[in-house]
């Protein structure tokens, strides 16, 4: 089964937020955002603005009706700054005109003066100053102070971590327009249609019930438009509110790269205990992560980073402290992996620290450690399931590891100024939203009098393929064939007080609405033709549009069994709810069952390095992952494929970069670069662990969409390798991303210093 949107997207044929018909007298808003990244707004001169032709209206937070406030976790982001900006780019004023061209040449012509203060850009300067977004959070099991004495090998170490820019292929943006009695539409490139429509209807001071939210699909989110997307439908809405307009608001690639929130900077001290047949006996780390100028959902992220700081590891003594930290930058974000790969880069590195100062591979030291059966979380939760050994065990075997490491060797041996390096990158993600309430989804199936389908759910559809799978499972639950099922758009009113489409939940959450309101349908319909064919309901199903009876073909079809329903007035209509079950946690002890299960996996990747030039070269990536029983193979190997290299450029080139007065420096796609089809890796290859998917998994088939992105940061450390073999005095640098300046300078450092204890 192919993705349904295939051949849309290839023909051009899909519809985007920008491609959406406008209506006459449709106006254009742009932003006017912050010079500075720390100051007090003295005065704010919009005459200049208001009198070029074309201009309809220049609003700013005196105009709001409501609330000027859009923060979701914590209510501290307003919507328009009042009397002081806290990140250069922040909105202050929105200028709507007659045309986009003119809307922006406004926006440059209003004035704001400033009185400039001084930036905190730095996590561990804004704790020192007790810059906090909220309080710190520890997680901890065993008796961490005891532990220590029973290690034979402690390392200590420093991590920092780059952020990330999204660079989804679509901007922010959103189209708004006025509908009968106060009523306002709104097409938005959001991930969450119901935070949208809740921080519209704050920010208008209006119920929900007037605010319409609707997504067709995104043209890619990757967590930037979880949160962030609400701020600018806001915007847009609240012109047309004003106006009375239509009004539509597209952030220009500029704007849209210096105004929004990033995958979180963390910076990390760590101390790692081993005994002598390298079991991990005590593991400690401090994380400051950088939140930027308001909450966002950095409190979430941070909690996500504590839940997966010991990585794919079962370590008895643990104790890791995580402060969130407040600094000049844009509110940084929601990114895959939500803060679970900051957390697993600081636990590799430690084992790579180790590693190096014990003499062993971390290859050793990680096989010892991994999760087994029944092993203990530092969050309370018991692993069930764990595929870890089993996927580490076929990597080695099916990809041949003893002789990748040999074949590396004889390389490194014959080639003096080209050096190769492997790694391994094992995975342990839960799956689960962290918080407890956001786990449950709803979808609403009609069928209708000819026998086609339509199904609305609260999933978003933005290239991962979720609308193809739902569409699989309503088609395999009905027993009819997939042409006959349509998956709409994602609407507030068909869909209500929908999550939003993250933590690789989409899938699982929506399939099993879909599942509990198809099986509720076809209950009902067994029930019809058992009355049509005078036998028990027991002993009928419907395949292939046909329904059988013990498996033999009767003279009942799929259509006309639903014109019978029809006459009978029996309703093909269904709303299915479903709630993930088993799931809880309790935040005053850190300890609960916060996940319904563990994906797992194991990514092998090699590199090779030019030891003149400090460049490098993804060879190859070689994956075993934990599926379960996929529901539809191609789509989730496009994800793994995807994944995986946009985890490769996040340790490697994507290099986000800030001056010290908070100014973006990698504003543009000349300054800043992701993987392209020269990067990527020469070969990808990934097999499916055969196993079986858990009960909590929509028909069994694991969430697919963040897990693999963690199996790029082997590239990292594949590097280091890689560096070591060329420069043997090289000490392990734990700076991501690893960019070539950094490469060059490492293959000539000649610093001997070694922090181990």
């Amino acid at each position: 089964m192919k993705n349904i949107d295939t051949v849309g997207h290839v023909t051009g044929k899909s519809v985007y937020l920008d491609d959406i018909p406008t209506i006459a007298g449709t106006l254009h808003a742009a932003v006017v955002g912050s010079e500075f990244a720390h100051a007090k707004i003295i005065n704010i001169n919009i005459n200049e603005a208001a009198k070029i032709e074309g201009v309809v209206k220049i609003i700013l937070h005196s105009d709001i009706p409501g609330e000027n406030q859009i923060g979701g976790i914590i209510e501290d982001e307003m919507l328009l700054a009042e009397h002081e900006v806290h990140y250069q780019g922040q909105p202050i004023a929105v200028v709507v005109a007659e045309s986009e061209r003119i809307a922006r040449r406004a926006a440059h012509m209003v004035k704001v003066t400033y009185e400039e203060l001084a930036p905190v850009t730095n996590p561990r300067e804004a704790k020192e100053k007790s810059l906090l977004l909220i309080p710190p959070r520890t997680f901890s099991m065993g008796n961490i102070d005891e532990a220590w004495r029973k290690c034979k090998h402690i390392v200590n170490g420093t991590v920092e971590i780059g952020g990330q820019e999204h660079l989804y292929i679509e901007t922010q943006g959103a189209y708004a327009y006025p509908m009968e009695g106060g009523y306002i539409r709104v097409h938005s490139s959001t991930q969450g249609p119901t935070a949208v429509q809740k921080t519209i209807s704050k920010v208008l001071g209006v119920p929900m019930h007037l605010i319409e939210v609707d997504v067709v699909r995104l043209g890619g989110g990757f967590g930037g438009k979880e949160d962030q997307a609400s701020g600018f439908a806001a915007m847009a809405a609240l012109a047309t509110h004003i106006t009375g307009k239509p009004v539509k608001l597209v952030l220009p690639r500029h704007d849209d790269m210096r105004i929004t929130g990033k995958r979180h900077p963390y910076s990390a001290d760590f101390k790692i205990g081993l005994s002598d047949d390298l079991k991990i006996l005590a593991y400690e780390a401090t994380l400051y992560q950088n939140g930027g100028a308001a909450a966002d959902l950095s409190p979430a992220i941070l909690e996500r980073t504590l839940f997966h700081s010991t990585g794919s590891y079962f370590i008895p003594n643990t104790r890791v402290t995580a402060y969130s930290c407040k600094t000049n930058l844009p509110p940084n974000t929601a990114f895959r992996g939500f803060g679970g790969p900051q957390g697993m880069f600081v636990i590799e590195s430690a084992i790579a620290k180790a590693a190096e100062h014990i003499g062993v591979d971390a290859i050793d030291i990680q096989k010892a450690n991994l999760l087994k059966e029944n092993d203990e979380f530092q969050y309370g939760q018991r692993a069930e399931n764990v595929n870890a050994h089993k996927c580490i065990e076929l990597a080695s075997n099916k990809f041949n590891l003893v002789n990748l490491k040999k074949s590396i060797e004889n390389y490194n041996k014959n080639n003096k100024y080209s050096k190769s390096g492997l790694a391994i990158m094992p995975l342990c993600f839960g799956i689960s939203f962290t918080n407890t309430a956001m786990n449950q989804a709803r979808a609403l199936v009609h069928i209708y009098q000819d026998g086609s389908v339509s199904v609305s759910t609260g999933a978003i559809e933005m290239g991962q393929g979720v609308n193809t799978k739902l569409a699989q499972i309503t088609a395999l639950m009905l027993g009819i064939s997939i042409q006959r099922v349509k998956v709409h758009s994602t609407n507030t009113t068909r869909v209500a007080n929908t999550s939003p489409t993250a933590a690789s939940t989409g899938a699982d959450l929506n399939g099993h609405a879909v599942r509990i309101a198809t099986s509720a349908l076809k209950k009902r319909l067994i029930s019809v033709a058992a009355q049509e064919l005078g036998c028990s309901e027991d002993e009928l199903n419907i395949e292939n549009e046909t329904i059988t009876l013990n498996g033999k073909i009767t003279h009942l079809s799929w259509q006309n069994l639903i014109k019978k329903a029809h006459l009978k007035r029996i309703a093909l209509t269904e709303n299915g709810h479903y709630a993930t079950p088993i799931i809880y946690f309790d935040k005053t002890k850190e300890k609960g069952h916060p996940f319904a299960y563990h994906v797992y996996g194991t990514g092998i990747i090699t590199v090779t390095v030019d030891c003149l030039r400090g460049t490098y070269c993804i060879d190859d990536v070689y994956i075993v992952h934990d599926f379960g029983n996929s529901i539809n193979s191609i789509i989730d190997l496009g994800q793994v494929e995807g994944a995986v290299v946009q985890g490769i450029g996040w340790v490697t080139m994507e290099e986000l970069a800030f001056d010290k007065k908070g100014k973006l420096l990698s504003n543009s796609l000349s300054t800043y670069k992701v993987p392209d089809i020269f990067f990527a890796p020469k070969t990808i290859e990934c097999i499916a662990l055969p196993t079986e998917g858990p009960n909590l998994a929509i028909l069994r088939s694991k969430a697919i969409g963040e897990p693999p992105f963690m199996y790029g940061i082997a590239a990292f450390f594949a590097i280091q390798n890689a560096i070591k073999s060329f420069n043997p005095k090289h000490r392990f640098k734990f700076d991501s991303p690893l960019t070539p300046e950094k490469v060059l300078m490492q293959l000539y450092s000649k610093d001997e210093t070694d922090i181990t204890k």
